[in-house]
Protein backbone atom coordinates (compact mmCIF):
# COMPACT_ATOMS: atom_id res chain seq x y z
CA UNK A 1 0.00 0.00 0.00
CA UNK A 2 2.96 2.30 -0.47
CA UNK A 3 3.01 4.99 -2.98
CA UNK A 4 5.21 8.39 -2.78
CA UNK A 5 3.78 11.24 -0.20
CA UNK A 6 4.58 15.07 -0.37
CA UNK A 7 4.01 16.63 3.05
CA UNK A 8 1.18 19.42 2.38
CA UNK A 9 1.11 22.70 4.91
CA UNK A 10 -0.74 22.51 8.44
CA UNK A 11 -4.68 23.21 7.98
CA UNK A 12 -4.55 22.58 3.76
CA UNK A 13 -4.14 20.09 1.81
CA UNK A 14 -2.88 21.53 -1.09
CA UNK A 15 -1.65 17.97 -2.76
CA UNK A 16 -4.90 17.59 -3.89
CA UNK A 17 -4.99 20.16 -6.83
CA UNK A 18 -7.50 21.23 -9.09
CA UNK A 19 -5.67 19.65 -12.26
CA UNK A 20 -8.50 18.41 -13.92
CA UNK A 21 -12.62 19.59 -13.59
CA UNK A 22 -14.07 18.19 -10.86
CA UNK A 23 -17.23 16.35 -11.37
CA UNK A 24 -19.88 17.18 -8.81
CA UNK A 25 -21.67 13.34 -7.44
CA UNK A 26 -24.71 12.83 -6.26
CA UNK A 27 -23.06 12.39 -2.74
CA UNK A 28 -22.04 16.35 -2.90
CA UNK A 29 -18.41 15.41 -3.30
CA UNK A 30 -16.46 16.88 -6.29
CA UNK A 31 -14.51 13.71 -7.12
CA UNK A 32 -11.45 13.20 -9.39
CA UNK A 33 -8.77 10.58 -10.43
CA UNK A 34 -6.43 10.42 -7.70
CA UNK A 35 -3.70 9.69 -10.30
CA UNK A 36 -4.96 13.31 -11.73
CA UNK A 37 -4.46 15.26 -9.08
CA UNK A 38 -2.92 13.81 -5.63
CA UNK A 39 1.29 14.46 -6.24
CA UNK A 40 2.82 11.43 -6.08
CA UNK A 41 0.26 9.18 -7.10
CA UNK A 42 0.57 5.92 -9.23
CA UNK A 43 -0.41 7.76 -12.82
CA UNK A 44 -1.50 3.93 -13.85
CA UNK A 45 -4.74 4.14 -11.50
CA UNK A 46 -7.74 4.73 -13.28
CA UNK A 47 -9.89 3.19 -10.64
CA UNK A 48 -9.39 5.29 -7.70
CA UNK A 49 -11.34 8.73 -7.29
CA UNK A 50 -10.19 11.31 -4.67
CA UNK A 51 -11.96 14.22 -2.84
CA UNK A 52 -11.75 16.15 -0.14
CA UNK A 53 -14.04 16.02 3.07
CA UNK A 54 -14.11 19.63 5.32
CA UNK A 55 -14.63 19.23 8.58
CA UNK A 56 -13.92 21.36 12.00
CA UNK A 57 -10.31 21.49 13.46
CA UNK A 58 -12.38 21.70 16.95
CA UNK A 59 -15.46 20.10 17.26
CA UNK A 60 -16.58 22.52 20.14
CA UNK A 61 -16.27 25.02 17.81
CA UNK A 62 -18.43 23.68 15.12
CA UNK A 63 -17.97 26.45 12.93
CA UNK A 64 -14.37 27.97 13.39
CA UNK A 65 -11.47 26.85 11.25
CA UNK A 66 -11.74 24.07 8.71
CA UNK A 67 -9.29 21.45 7.57
CA UNK A 68 -9.81 19.13 4.66
CA UNK A 69 -10.08 15.54 5.51
CA UNK A 70 -8.79 13.62 1.97
CA UNK A 71 -10.81 10.86 0.97
CA UNK A 72 -10.65 7.99 -1.89
CA UNK A 73 -13.05 5.43 -3.32
CA UNK A 74 -13.55 2.58 -5.87
CA UNK A 75 -16.78 2.51 -7.17
CA UNK A 76 -18.43 -1.27 -6.30
CA UNK A 77 -18.30 -3.24 -9.44
CA UNK A 78 -21.84 -4.97 -9.30
CA UNK A 79 -25.09 -3.66 -7.61
CA UNK A 80 -24.22 -1.32 -5.19
CA UNK A 81 -25.45 -1.71 -1.67
CA UNK A 82 -23.56 0.95 0.27
CA UNK A 83 -20.05 1.62 0.99
CA UNK A 84 -17.19 0.29 3.44
CA UNK A 85 -14.52 2.80 4.89
CA UNK A 86 -11.32 1.38 5.45
CA UNK A 87 -8.20 2.08 7.78
CA UNK A 88 -5.05 0.52 7.81
CA UNK A 89 -3.66 1.49 11.19
CA UNK A 90 -0.68 2.92 12.61
CA UNK A 91 -1.89 5.54 13.90
CA UNK A 92 0.09 7.55 10.96
CA UNK A 93 -0.56 5.51 8.63
CA UNK A 94 -2.21 6.63 5.70
CA UNK A 95 -5.44 4.93 4.27
CA UNK A 96 -6.03 6.26 0.67
CA UNK A 97 -4.37 3.65 -1.32
CA UNK A 98 -6.11 1.21 1.26
CA UNK A 99 -9.35 0.40 -1.21
CA UNK A 100 -6.84 -0.49 -4.29
CA UNK A 101 -5.09 -2.55 -1.65
CA UNK A 102 -8.66 -4.85 -0.53
CA UNK A 103 -10.44 -4.88 -4.33
CA UNK A 104 -7.07 -6.89 -5.08
CA UNK A 105 -6.87 -8.93 -2.43
CA UNK A 106 -8.77 -12.19 -1.35
CA UNK A 107 -11.33 -9.58 0.08
CA UNK A 108 -11.70 -7.64 -2.70
CA UNK A 109 -15.26 -9.33 -3.58
CA UNK A 110 -16.65 -7.08 -0.87
CA UNK A 111 -16.22 -4.21 -3.43
CA UNK A 112 -18.86 -5.65 -5.67
CA UNK A 113 -22.11 -4.48 -3.88
CA UNK A 114 -19.78 -1.78 -1.92
CA UNK A 115 -17.87 1.37 -2.67
CA UNK A 116 -14.09 0.73 -0.66
CA UNK A 117 -13.63 4.17 0.91
CA UNK A 118 -10.24 5.27 2.13
CA UNK A 119 -9.15 8.36 3.79
CA UNK A 120 -5.98 9.87 5.40
CA UNK A 121 -6.53 10.83 9.16
CA UNK A 122 -5.85 14.54 10.34
CA UNK A 123 -2.07 14.99 10.75
CA UNK A 124 -1.26 12.64 7.70
CA UNK A 125 -0.27 12.64 4.19
CA UNK A 126 -2.95 14.26 2.33
CA UNK A 127 -4.76 15.66 5.53
CA UNK A 128 -3.27 18.89 6.98
CA UNK A 129 0.11 16.54 7.43
CA UNK A 130 2.12 17.80 10.33
CA UNK A 131 5.30 18.82 9.16
CA UNK A 132 6.71 18.14 12.74
CA UNK A 133 10.13 15.28 12.82
CA UNK A 134 13.11 14.82 15.46
CA UNK A 135 16.45 14.95 14.28
CA UNK A 136 18.48 11.97 14.67
CA UNK A 137 21.86 11.82 15.58
CA UNK A 138 23.97 9.26 16.00
CA UNK A 139 25.30 8.87 19.98
CA UNK A 140 29.35 8.47 21.11
CA UNK A 141 29.99 4.68 21.19
CA UNK A 142 31.42 5.40 24.55
CA UNK A 143 28.29 6.63 26.22
CA UNK A 144 26.36 4.21 28.32
CA UNK A 145 22.81 2.89 26.78
CA UNK A 146 21.04 4.55 29.43
CA UNK A 147 22.28 8.09 28.65
CA UNK A 148 21.97 7.75 25.12
CA UNK A 149 18.12 6.51 25.79
CA UNK A 150 17.83 10.26 27.56
CA UNK A 151 19.53 12.28 25.44
CA UNK A 152 17.09 10.52 22.58
CA UNK A 153 14.47 11.17 24.63
CA UNK A 154 15.07 14.36 25.48
CA UNK A 155 15.78 15.57 21.97
CA UNK A 156 12.46 14.01 20.95
CA UNK A 157 10.53 15.54 24.07
CA UNK A 158 11.60 18.88 22.82
CA UNK A 159 10.75 18.52 19.27
CA UNK A 160 7.67 17.17 20.57
CA UNK A 161 6.76 20.32 22.59
CA UNK A 162 8.34 23.06 19.47
CA UNK A 163 5.51 21.08 17.93
CA UNK A 164 2.89 21.14 20.31
CA UNK A 165 3.59 25.09 20.84
CA UNK A 166 3.21 25.71 17.42
CA UNK A 167 -0.08 24.01 16.77
CA UNK A 168 -1.62 23.46 20.04
CA UNK A 169 -5.23 23.60 19.00
CA UNK A 170 -4.59 21.18 16.27
CA UNK A 171 -2.30 18.92 18.17
CA UNK A 172 -4.95 18.97 21.40
CA UNK A 173 -7.64 17.44 18.84
CA UNK A 174 -5.48 14.66 17.24
CA UNK A 175 -7.06 11.75 19.56
CA UNK A 176 -9.03 8.71 18.44
CA UNK A 177 -13.09 10.34 19.32
CA UNK A 178 -12.06 13.67 16.76
CA UNK A 179 -10.69 11.20 14.17
CA UNK A 180 -13.95 8.94 14.63
CA UNK A 181 -16.31 12.31 14.13
CA UNK A 182 -14.17 13.01 10.88
CA UNK A 183 -15.17 9.84 10.01
CA UNK A 184 -18.81 10.32 10.72
CA UNK A 185 -18.09 13.57 8.28
CA UNK A 186 -16.97 11.94 5.42
CA UNK A 187 -20.10 9.16 6.25
CA UNK A 188 -22.66 12.25 5.74
CA UNK A 189 -20.45 14.08 2.73
CA UNK A 190 -20.83 10.40 1.17
CA UNK A 191 -24.67 10.54 1.35
CA UNK A 192 -24.54 7.56 3.52
CA UNK A 193 -27.41 7.04 6.43
CA UNK A 194 -25.65 3.57 7.68
CA UNK A 195 -21.48 3.40 6.52
CA UNK A 196 -19.78 -0.54 6.97
CA UNK A 197 -15.89 -0.01 8.43
CA UNK A 198 -12.96 -2.41 7.87
CA UNK A 199 -10.51 -1.44 10.22
CA UNK A 200 -6.74 -2.94 10.93
CA UNK A 201 -4.49 -2.35 14.27
CA UNK A 202 -4.97 1.04 15.64
CA UNK A 203 -8.02 1.04 12.98
CA UNK A 204 -9.42 -1.29 15.19
CA UNK A 205 -9.35 1.27 18.47
CA UNK A 206 -10.84 3.64 15.94
CA UNK A 207 -13.74 1.31 14.70
CA UNK A 208 -14.57 0.60 17.94
CA UNK A 209 -14.88 4.38 18.87
CA UNK A 210 -16.81 5.52 15.56
CA UNK A 211 -19.59 2.09 16.99
CA UNK A 212 -19.70 3.55 20.64
CA UNK A 213 -20.26 6.85 19.13
CA UNK A 214 -22.21 6.31 15.68
CA UNK A 215 -23.67 2.53 16.65
CA UNK A 216 -27.03 3.99 14.67
CA UNK A 217 -25.02 4.78 11.38
CA UNK A 218 -22.94 2.05 11.43
CA UNK A 219 -23.81 -0.57 8.72
CA UNK A 220 -21.68 -3.57 10.20
CA UNK A 221 -17.86 -3.62 11.22
CA UNK A 222 -15.29 -5.73 10.85
CA UNK A 223 -11.96 -5.31 13.07
CA UNK A 224 -8.82 -7.58 12.08
CA UNK A 225 -5.65 -7.70 14.64
CA UNK A 226 -7.21 -5.73 17.54
CA UNK A 227 -6.34 -3.67 19.73
CA UNK A 228 -6.62 -3.57 23.70
CA UNK A 229 -9.99 -1.73 24.59
CA UNK A 230 -7.44 0.56 27.09
CA UNK A 231 -4.89 2.65 25.93
CA UNK A 232 -1.77 2.18 28.12
CA UNK A 233 1.32 2.15 26.10
CA UNK A 234 3.67 0.43 29.23
CA UNK A 235 0.82 -2.74 29.16
CA UNK A 236 1.26 -2.25 24.97
CA UNK A 237 5.06 -2.64 25.33
CA UNK A 238 4.52 -5.63 28.08
CA UNK A 239 2.16 -7.16 26.18
CA UNK A 240 4.24 -6.97 23.13
CA UNK A 241 7.13 -8.29 24.19
CA UNK A 242 5.54 -11.11 26.20
CA UNK A 243 4.41 -12.39 23.06
CA UNK A 244 7.45 -11.98 20.98
CA UNK A 245 9.43 -14.02 24.32
CA UNK A 246 7.09 -16.82 23.45
CA UNK A 247 7.60 -16.60 19.68
CA UNK A 248 11.27 -17.38 20.87
CA UNK A 249 10.16 -20.33 22.23
CA UNK A 250 8.02 -21.26 19.83
CA UNK A 251 10.96 -20.79 17.33
CA UNK A 252 13.45 -22.48 19.68
CA UNK A 253 10.27 -25.60 19.81
CA UNK A 254 10.38 -25.66 15.44
CA UNK A 255 14.33 -25.85 15.16
CA UNK A 256 14.21 -28.99 18.22
CA UNK A 257 12.14 -30.67 15.73
CA UNK A 258 14.78 -30.41 12.90
CA UNK A 259 17.74 -31.46 15.05
CA UNK A 260 18.79 -33.49 12.27
CA UNK A 261 19.09 -30.37 10.00
CA UNK A 262 20.24 -27.88 12.42
CA UNK A 263 21.85 -29.60 15.25
CA UNK A 264 20.83 -27.40 18.16
CA UNK A 265 19.10 -30.00 20.51
CA UNK A 266 15.80 -32.25 20.40
CA UNK A 267 13.85 -30.26 22.98
CA UNK A 268 13.10 -26.50 23.53
CA UNK A 269 14.90 -26.00 26.59
CA UNK A 270 18.09 -27.85 25.45
CA UNK A 271 17.95 -25.13 21.87
CA UNK A 272 16.23 -22.16 23.86
CA UNK A 273 19.73 -22.55 25.99
CA UNK A 274 21.88 -22.79 23.01
CA UNK A 275 20.69 -19.99 21.71
CA UNK A 276 21.41 -18.06 24.66
CA UNK A 277 24.58 -18.81 25.14
CA UNK A 278 24.99 -18.22 21.24
CA UNK A 279 24.31 -14.31 22.21
CA UNK A 280 26.18 -14.41 24.96
CA UNK A 281 29.11 -15.53 23.04
CA UNK A 282 28.75 -12.83 20.30
CA UNK A 283 27.93 -10.18 23.13
CA UNK A 284 31.50 -11.10 24.94
CA UNK A 285 33.65 -12.07 21.29
CA UNK A 286 32.33 -10.12 18.25
CA UNK A 287 32.64 -11.89 15.07
CA UNK A 288 32.88 -9.14 12.52
CA UNK A 289 29.12 -7.55 12.43
CA UNK A 290 27.89 -10.62 14.07
CA UNK A 291 27.59 -9.77 18.03
CA UNK A 292 24.99 -10.36 20.74
CA UNK A 293 22.59 -8.17 19.41
CA UNK A 294 22.23 -9.02 15.70
CA UNK A 295 21.75 -12.57 17.51
CA UNK A 296 19.26 -11.41 19.54
CA UNK A 297 17.45 -9.48 16.23
CA UNK A 298 17.33 -13.23 14.90
CA UNK A 299 15.67 -14.90 17.78
CA UNK A 300 11.77 -13.83 17.47
CA UNK A 301 10.46 -13.00 14.07
CA UNK A 302 7.94 -13.96 11.71
CA UNK A 303 7.17 -17.77 11.54
CA UNK A 304 8.17 -17.27 7.61
CA UNK A 305 11.32 -16.60 8.47
CA UNK A 306 12.60 -19.20 10.50
CA UNK A 307 13.80 -21.72 8.15
CA UNK A 308 16.27 -19.00 6.67
CA UNK A 309 17.15 -17.96 10.55
CA UNK A 310 17.78 -21.40 11.81
CA UNK A 311 20.09 -21.84 8.88
CA UNK A 312 21.99 -18.63 9.38
CA UNK A 313 22.20 -19.39 13.58
CA UNK A 314 23.30 -22.62 12.71
CA UNK A 315 26.26 -21.10 10.07
CA UNK A 316 27.38 -18.49 12.88
CA UNK A 317 27.43 -21.26 15.77
CA UNK A 318 29.83 -22.88 12.99
CA UNK A 319 32.38 -20.58 13.20
CA UNK A 320 30.83 -18.30 9.98
CA UNK A 321 29.68 -14.72 10.53
CA UNK A 322 26.44 -14.96 8.10
CA UNK A 323 25.29 -12.03 5.66
CA UNK A 324 23.43 -9.92 7.57
CA UNK A 325 22.09 -8.10 5.04
CA UNK A 326 20.42 -11.33 5.13
CA UNK A 327 19.17 -10.81 7.82
CA UNK A 328 15.90 -9.16 9.04
CA UNK A 329 16.87 -7.40 12.46
CA UNK A 330 14.58 -6.10 14.63
CA UNK A 331 14.42 -3.13 16.47
CA UNK A 332 10.98 -3.39 17.76
CA UNK A 333 7.89 -4.64 17.47
CA UNK A 334 6.11 -2.22 14.97
CA UNK A 335 2.29 -1.91 13.90
CA UNK A 336 2.53 -2.00 11.09
CA UNK A 337 6.03 -2.48 9.17
CA UNK A 338 4.72 0.07 6.46
CA UNK A 339 7.49 2.94 6.19
CA UNK A 340 5.54 4.97 3.27
CA UNK A 341 2.74 7.22 4.05
CA UNK A 342 3.68 7.41 7.66
CA UNK A 343 3.36 10.91 10.19
CA UNK A 344 5.16 10.01 13.21
CA UNK A 345 4.51 13.05 15.51
CA UNK A 346 0.82 12.15 14.55
CA UNK A 347 1.45 8.61 16.40
CA UNK A 348 2.88 10.22 19.17
CA UNK A 349 0.54 12.67 19.37
CA UNK A 350 -2.11 10.08 19.24
CA UNK A 351 -0.80 7.77 21.86
CA UNK A 352 0.19 10.07 24.39
CA UNK A 353 -2.99 12.23 24.50
CA UNK A 354 -4.75 9.19 25.10
CA UNK A 355 -2.26 6.94 27.66
CA UNK A 356 -2.01 7.41 31.07
CA UNK A 357 1.30 6.59 30.72
CA UNK A 358 4.57 7.74 32.71
CA UNK A 359 5.69 10.68 31.24
CA UNK A 360 9.22 10.81 32.84
CA UNK A 361 12.50 9.06 31.84
CA UNK A 362 13.47 7.35 34.73
CA UNK A 363 10.25 5.53 35.01
CA UNK A 364 10.09 4.47 31.47
CA UNK A 365 13.65 3.27 31.57
CA UNK A 366 13.36 1.06 34.99
CA UNK A 367 10.00 -0.64 33.39
CA UNK A 368 12.58 -1.26 30.27
CA UNK A 369 14.72 -2.40 33.01
CA UNK A 370 12.79 -4.48 34.44
CA UNK A 371 10.76 -6.01 31.62
CA UNK A 372 13.79 -7.27 29.98
CA UNK A 373 14.84 -9.23 33.15
CA UNK A 374 11.24 -10.51 32.76
CA UNK A 375 11.62 -11.62 28.96
CA UNK A 376 15.67 -11.23 28.34
CA UNK A 377 14.51 -11.95 24.10
CA UNK A 378 11.72 -9.87 23.61
CA UNK A 379 12.28 -7.41 27.09
CA UNK A 380 14.16 -4.92 25.09
CA UNK A 381 11.58 -4.52 22.15
CA UNK A 382 9.25 -1.86 23.75
CA UNK A 383 8.59 1.21 21.49
CA UNK A 384 5.45 3.05 22.68
CA UNK A 385 6.05 3.94 26.13
CA UNK A 386 9.15 5.72 25.33
CA UNK A 387 7.02 8.15 23.05
CA UNK A 388 5.55 9.86 25.63
CA UNK A 389 8.45 11.39 27.68
CA UNK A 390 7.94 14.72 28.15
CA UNK A 391 4.96 15.20 26.56
CA UNK A 392 3.01 18.40 27.32
CA UNK A 393 -0.44 17.59 27.16
CA UNK A 394 -2.72 15.51 29.76
CA UNK A 395 -4.47 11.62 28.68
CA UNK A 396 -7.64 11.60 28.02
CA UNK A 397 -8.50 7.42 28.09
CA UNK A 398 -10.59 5.71 25.12
CA UNK A 399 -14.11 5.05 26.64
CA UNK A 400 -15.48 2.02 24.44
CA UNK A 401 -18.84 0.65 24.63
CA UNK A 402 -20.71 -2.11 23.17
CA UNK A 403 -23.53 -1.29 20.46
CA UNK A 404 -26.24 -3.50 18.59
CA UNK A 405 -24.52 -3.04 14.97
CA UNK A 406 -23.21 -6.47 13.87
CA UNK A 407 -19.44 -6.72 14.83
CA UNK A 408 -16.84 -9.26 13.46
CA UNK A 409 -13.38 -9.25 15.40
CA UNK A 410 -10.41 -11.23 13.72
CA UNK A 411 -7.60 -12.13 16.00
CA UNK A 412 -4.13 -14.07 15.24
CA UNK A 413 -2.95 -16.86 17.54
CA UNK A 414 0.52 -16.00 17.70
CA UNK A 415 0.51 -12.53 16.26
CA UNK A 416 3.11 -10.30 18.63
CA UNK A 417 1.91 -7.15 17.11
CA UNK A 418 -1.29 -7.10 18.63
CA UNK A 419 -1.84 -10.43 21.03
CA UNK A 420 -4.46 -12.76 20.75
CA UNK A 421 -5.35 -11.57 24.28
CA UNK A 422 -6.54 -8.25 23.40
CA UNK A 423 -8.69 -9.12 20.97
CA UNK A 424 -10.84 -10.76 23.70
CA UNK A 425 -10.73 -8.07 26.23
CA UNK A 426 -12.22 -6.08 23.41
CA UNK A 427 -14.70 -8.69 22.58
CA UNK A 428 -15.78 -8.46 26.21
CA UNK A 429 -16.05 -4.88 25.81
CA UNK A 430 -17.89 -4.08 23.07
CA UNK A 431 -19.01 -7.52 22.40
CA UNK A 432 -19.24 -9.33 18.65
CA UNK A 433 -17.89 -12.69 16.83
CA UNK A 434 -14.46 -13.25 16.90
CA UNK A 435 -12.95 -15.39 14.41
CA UNK A 436 -9.38 -16.81 15.34
CA UNK A 437 -6.73 -17.22 12.18
CA UNK A 438 -3.81 -19.52 12.91
CA UNK A 439 -0.77 -17.25 12.27
CA UNK A 440 1.35 -14.75 13.33
CA UNK A 441 0.88 -12.13 10.68
CA UNK A 442 -0.66 -9.32 11.49
CA UNK A 443 -3.79 -8.29 9.48
CA UNK A 444 -3.30 -11.07 7.48
CA UNK A 445 -7.32 -11.76 6.79
CA UNK A 446 -7.42 -10.18 3.45
CA UNK A 447 -4.52 -12.14 1.99
CA UNK A 448 -6.03 -15.68 3.39
CA UNK A 449 -8.50 -17.56 0.90
CA UNK A 450 -10.55 -16.96 4.06
CA UNK A 451 -11.61 -13.61 3.54
CA UNK A 452 -14.32 -15.28 2.62
CA UNK A 453 -15.83 -14.69 5.70
CA UNK A 454 -15.13 -10.80 5.20
CA UNK A 455 -17.29 -10.82 1.63
CA UNK A 456 -20.14 -12.76 3.35
CA UNK A 457 -20.29 -10.63 6.51
CA UNK A 458 -20.33 -7.49 4.91
CA UNK A 459 -23.45 -8.60 2.18
CA UNK A 460 -25.07 -10.20 4.98
CA UNK A 461 -23.97 -9.05 8.38
CA UNK A 462 -23.53 -13.01 9.00
CA UNK A 463 -20.29 -13.42 11.83
CA UNK A 464 -18.28 -16.29 12.45
CA UNK A 465 -16.52 -17.65 15.37
CA UNK A 466 -14.74 -20.25 12.76
CA UNK A 467 -10.78 -20.79 13.10
CA UNK A 468 -8.93 -20.05 9.63
CA UNK A 469 -5.55 -22.02 8.57
CA UNK A 470 -2.78 -18.82 8.14
CA UNK A 471 0.25 -19.48 5.73
CA UNK A 472 1.97 -22.60 6.62
CA UNK A 473 5.70 -22.47 8.32
CA UNK A 474 8.32 -22.92 5.03
CA UNK A 475 10.18 -26.23 5.99
CA UNK A 476 13.96 -26.01 6.40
Amino acid sequence: MSITRFAVPLLAAAALLPAVPAVAAADGLSWQLCSAVAKGWDSGDTRTECAQVPVPLDYADPGGRKIDIAVSRIRATGERTGAVLLNPGGPGQSGLDMPRAIADSHAGGIGVHHDLVGFDPRGVGYSADLPCAVDVQEPDPGVPDKEKAREAAERAAEANRKCVDAHPAFVRNLTTPTIARDLDRTRVALGEDKIGYYGVSWGTALGAQYRTLFDGHVDKMLLDSVMPPDLNVTSMDDGQATAGENTFHDFASWIARYDAVYRFGTTEPVVAKALLDLRAELTAHPRGDVDGAAVNGMLANPRREWAGLAKQLAEIRDGGTASLDRVEKTGGLGWDGEPHAFNHFQQTALLCNESPSPRDFETVWQHRVDRMKRLPVAGGYGLYEQLCIGWPLAARPWSFENGTSPLQLVGHAYEPVTPIGWALAMRQRVGGALMTIEDDVHGSLSSLPCADAAVTFFDTGKTTSATCAGAPIPAP
